[in-house]
């Protein structure tokens, strides 16, 4: 699902964060950036040890923040880092800090003049996020960011799994 907002695009799509080939994909890390389960340490086999090594020079990143390295051997060209919050009731400021992750992703894409970028649904895995409410608060951040800024031309969502994708879609369509 295509969705033109302003002079930007906001796809939805399942599939496999790693093989994605917008200028940069949005890993969701842990904060030691030094790998995980799921799309975090896929990200960083399919990547090859110059993103590991990037990402250890770098430190480390808090909840909600964003870090840029290298795309290493991936079709990406950059990785974004972003830590999610692990979700506990929803109210101990959660959803601010999933607002605050995808935020700043796409802050760090504008400032490193990234055009396209590829999004996971950040925390909705080992996390324990809840979907709907996830789709929402990543959705309403990437509109809003489309709608404000004319730099980026494609926004990505590559979610893992049909019932995620047809969440996304719904929430879209309530938005659009």
């Amino acid at each position: 699902m295509d969705v033109k907002i302003n002079k930007g695009i906001l796809s939805l799509t399942e599939g496999d964060i790693s093989k994605q080939d917008t200028a940069a994909i949005v890993n969701a890390a842990n904060k030691t950036l030094r790998g995980g389960g799921g799309g975090d340490g896929a990200i960083h086999r399919a990547g090859g040890p110059q993103i590991l090594d990037e990402c250890i020079k770098i430190g480390g990143c808090e909840t909600g923040d964003a870090v840029i390295t290298t795309g290493g051997q991936l079709a990406a060209k950059y990785v974004i880092h972003t830590v999610g919050p692990v979700y506990r009731d929803g109210l101990k400021g959660e959803p601010q800090l999933l607002q605050n992750a995808y935020n700043n992703c796409l802050t760090v894409a504008s400032s490193n003049g990234i055009r396209s970028i590829s999004f996971p649904s950040i925390s909705t895995g080992a996390y324990r996020y809840p979907m709907e409410d996830a789709a929402e608060i990543a959705l309403q951040a990437a509109v809003g960011y489309l709608k404000g800024h004319d730099d980026i031309e494609l926004i990505r969502f590559v979610l893992f799994g049909a019932a995620a994708l047809k969440t996304y879609e719904k929430k879209l369509k309530k938005l659009s």
